[in-house]
């Protein structure tokens, strides 16, 4: 009888032991899985790091992608709205405050990445037009048989300021697509001779040479931010993200994307 009590009490103690076991494998950090969305501008850079964020945290990253702005179905808006999970989402100042207004961006959570100008990108071989001053960037697009911006935060800004601005809104065919990647695209497949977004979506991409920065005068700086989604239920983990997002271990791929880090443009 004494055996029996003693095998109970152990078998009752391990029992005890592997629920506490499995119930701390299940709570930990390192098992968590963290769903983010991803505009075009920062999407270089941070598909750079993620493995070392991964690897260095035991937290597994799925990314999804979309738009900063605009009226079609893949924007980001567009797809939280439809009810794709998201805890964290990448893009721009302009799209975080639209997702903010509409109360889908927690409170204090958001973050800035870092900054991005406007560059103008032509078909790889063809010849490389300036677009170094306000005149010749005018003649420029004026020459263009086809202009392809995207529709996000960048083509709005070209289409309702720049264009208008120039005096050669009337004069040109402008592209409107929804993503970067499909504006950088149509000029690679000699669709449209020139592009013009933040130079971190033209950098890397086959097929196109980026030309230049377009002037100062319409120079448009773009700031890519991160926060949290309203009803997420890994804002811990998600905030562990953003943190490594934002600090200096990320300097190096975000200036290897023509990007400024934050924190170093704020320093200067």
């Amino acid at each position: 009888m004494k055996n029996t009590r003693s095998f109970g009490r152990l078998f009752l103690i391990t029992g005890l032991t592997v629920l506490a076991a499995t119930s701390l494998a299940f709570s930990s950090p390192s098992l968590a899985q963290l769903n983010v969305m991803i505009s075009g501008g920062f999407s270089g850079a941070y598909r750079q790091v993620l493995p070392e964020f991964e690897r260095s945290t035991g937290i597994t990253v799925v990314t999804g992608s979309g738009a900063s702005q605009g009226t079609g179905p893949q924007t980001i808006a567009a797809q939280l709205q439809r009810g794709a999970p998201a805890d964290v989402v990448i893009l721009s100042r302009e799209g975080l405050a639209e997702l903010a207004a509409s109360g889908r961006i927690a409170a204090g959570t958001d973050v800035d990445l870092a900054r991005v100008p406007l560059a103008a990108a032509v078909r790889a071989g063809a010849p490389k037009p300036d677009v170094s001053t306000i005149d010749a960037l005018r003649q420029t697009l004026l020459s263009a048989r086809t202009i392809a911006v995207p529709g996000s935060t960048s083509g709005i800004y070209l289409t309702t300021k720049v264009f208008p601005q120039l005096g050669i809104a009337d004069r040109i065919t402008v592209k409107v697509t929804e993503r970067g990647s499909q504006s950088a695209a149509m000029v690679a497949a000699g669709k449209a001779d020139i592009v013009i977004q933040p130079v971190s979506e033209l950098m890397n991409v086959p097929g196109i040479e980026v030309v230049g920065r377009i002037p100062s005068d319409v120079q448009l700086i773009q700031t890519f931010a991160a926060a949290i989604v309203v009803g997420s239920k890994q804002s811990d983990v998600g905030r562990q993200l953003i943190e490594f997002l934002a600090s200096e271990r990320m300097s190096s791929a975000i200036e290897q994307h023509g990007m400024d880090p934050v924190k170093k443009r704020t320093a200067d």
